[in-house]
């Protein structure tokens, strides 16, 4: 008995086996086909399309809401200016539309408004390059030496409280009208912006990894250029976005101070002449200005943060 059921149990064993065997080989196309592919890429490409046709869809409904904003408040303000207000001192938006129109085709009182551009941006960039470069060296270097920190630190914030409008007044005197002074303020605007961020960004370097590489050998050079520096990039590029529109402030307030070209020799000169228009088209171009600057930061810290995971909240945009 016991040996007939062993027998019967062998051969139930061996015919499920050959059973799937049978249809694991066995496919839809018929006996020793090749089995069907799974659909997960053509899912995949689908899911990938809907998310990106939902992004298009956001972006479209978010630019349209900001459009329906600008239109509204445009509209309220000519409307105001038109009954309720004097356009006088608050002038109204075909007024401003005028200006620029007539900068941009006749020129302005002190030239072609090309001109008056860019002599603002090579002061601008000039005292963003020479702050940035200056702020990041000295952030490191003070962030990482406690001692050195320690005995600049009154001089540092001393500076840091002197009115950036009295050195722009200083800078004319010193330096001249020409634009070694605007220069000079924007340097000044700048430095102090990327300093503090560079200097907490060194600070907040995790002390294991540089323990860790010291262990393994690493010296102090090393140190700085593949551990601090890259830790402290994203303080870094976050300072440089709006350390850009303080060198064009800086660069604004060193020709309204005293200059014989630019976009704040401009301004100044509708304000002598009680223009409300060129003032707010003086404005309109720095904020244009500002915000290219700002989009060709954005493009660089992209690039130079691509090997960081995006954060939780990186949606999130100001």
């Amino acid at each position: 008995m016991a040996r007939d059921a062993r027998a019967t149990e062998a051969a139930g064993t061996t015919g499920t086996g050959k059973m799937v065997e049978a249809a694991g080989t066995a496919g839809p196309g018929g006996a020793g086909g090749a089995p069907e592919e799974a659909p997960d890429g053509r899912d995949e490409q689908d899911a990938v399309a809907r998310l990106r046709s939902a992004g298009l869809r956001r972006g479209a409904g978010i630019n349209a809401v900001r459009m329906l904003m600008v239109a509204a408040w445009l509209g309220l303000w000519e409307l105001s200016a038109t009954h309720w207000i004097d356009p006088f001192y608050y002038s109204r938006p075909s007024k401003i539309w005028e200006r620029l129109v007539g900068w941009f085709t006749d020129g302005t009182s002190q030239g072609s408004i090309w001109e008056q551009i860019s002599y603002t941006l090579q002061e601008a960039v000039a005292g963003f390059a020479l702050g940035a470069a200056g702020g990041v060296l000295l952030g490191i270097v003070l962030g990482r030496s406690r001692f050195l920190s320690e005995v600049c630190a009154p001089f540092i914030k001393a500076a840091n409280a002197i009115p950036r409008i009295i050195l722009a007044s200083l800078f004319v005197i010193w330096f001249g009208l020409g634009m070694q002074s605007k220069i000079a303020t924007a340097f000044v605007l700048v430095f102090f912006a990327v300093f503090f961020n560079a200097f907490q960004g060194a600070r907040e370097v995790d002390r294991s990894l540089v323990d860790n590489a010291r262990i393994l050998g690493a010296g102090r050079l090393q140190v700085l250029t593949t551990i601090v520096v890259p830790s402290a990039t994203s303080w870094i590029l976050a300072s440089l976005h709006s350390a850009f529109g303080f060198a064009i402030i800086g660069a604004v307030v060193g020709e309204y101070s005293g200059a014989d070209k630019g976009l704040g020799l401009l301004i100044n000169h509708s304000q002598g002449t009680f223009d409300s228009a060129g003032i707010y088209a003086g404005m309109i171009i720095i904020t244009v200005l500002a915000l290219l600057a700002e989009w060709l930061l954005t493009l660089l810290e992209g690039r130079l943060l691509r090997w960081r995971p995006p954060a939780a909240g990186h949606d999130a945009q100001i």
